[in-house]
């Protein structure tokens, strides 16, 4: 009997109540094959992922990458979209969510017979090395990870180091994107889209120096790269935040290290593969 875990996103709209309903509907008509526990995502837990055979995510992509950081490499996990663009022009574009309430009773038959599209996303990571040298991971980031000055009035300063650059920075933070995640944010920082390319995106990442001197325009300011950054804070107080979620802080003289060390994620899809889509 597979186990599987329902993470919704709570919300007082009709709409997302009624695709509930509908999900809730097709999994006890499943009972027979399936155990499944329910949970809020404000409810959740870590330790609540652990051992299933599949996790469905029901709400909008950004249901969706709050709830990854608890999803280790071995889970799949499936997004089901509760209000698309695609209806409403106030939906979620639900870019990685390949299944609405109309098509999750077949979708989830592909999930469970192993027959649906795995896609193994990669994920950047931060690891935090202390002054007093204590080590610290962050939660793996499957769109983008920011680094910054907590105070967003400040400069954030400190040096960075990569291949063969060697650099100290004044700008409004470092921000980091895979490949996919790029669409999230990054494109609109950096004024360009579908920035890398699919061949290499299980490997290479994205960066770029927010608001860095306008005449600096080399691999310092923005780079498509496979090697670990790694800077050292001279700010007061700064912080590392993956997906725009969580906070992990530290101090002047920290250490940190980005790169895609992080687990990767198996997104199912049931049409088509991530990077087809991207490429749509």
């Amino acid at each position: 009997m597979a186990d599987v875990l329902l993470v919704y996103k709570k919300n007082f709209e009709g709409v997302h109540d009624e695709s509930l309903q509908s999900v809730k509907g097709v999994l006890n008509s499943q009972s027979d094959t399936i155990r499944v526990d329910i949970r809020a995502r404000e409810q959740v837990r870590r330790a609540d992922f652990i051992g299933r055979d599949l996790v469905i995510v029901l709400g909008g992509d950004g249901t969706l990458t709050s709830i990854s950081h608890n999803i280790d490499s071995n889970t799949p996990v499936m997004g089901v979209n509760s209000h698309p663009r695609s209806e409403d022009p106030d939906g979620s574009f639900g870019f990685y969510m390949d299944c609405d309430v109309d098509t999750f009773e077949r979708d989830l038959q592909a999930a469970l017979s192993g027959t649906a599209i795995v896609n193994r996303l990669p994920r950047l990571q931060a690891t935090i090395e202390t002054t007093s040298g204590n080590k610290i991971k962050t939660d793996p980031a499957m769109n983008d990870l920011l680094i910054a000055n907590t105070h967003q009035y400040a400069p954030s300063k400190y040096h960075m180091r990569r291949g063969e650059i060697d650099d100290k920075q004044n700008s409004s933070g470092l921000l980091f994107s895979t490949w996919l995640g790029q669409g999230a944010w990054f494109n609109q920082i950096a004024r360009e889209a579908n920035l890398g390319n699919a061949n290499e995106s299980d490997s290479h990442y994205l960066v770029i120096a927010r608001d860095l001197d306008a005449k600096i325009t080399d691999e310092r300011y923005m780079s498509w790269t496979s090697e670990a950054t790694v800077i050292t804070s001279d700010m007061h107080r700064g912080y590392v935040v993956p997906d725009g979620w969580d906070e992990y802080q530290f101090n002047r003289g920290a250490s940190i290290t980005v790169d895609l060390s992080g687990p990767v994620l198996q997104l199912l899809t049931f049409r088509k593969t991530m990077k087809q889509k991207f490429g749509e």
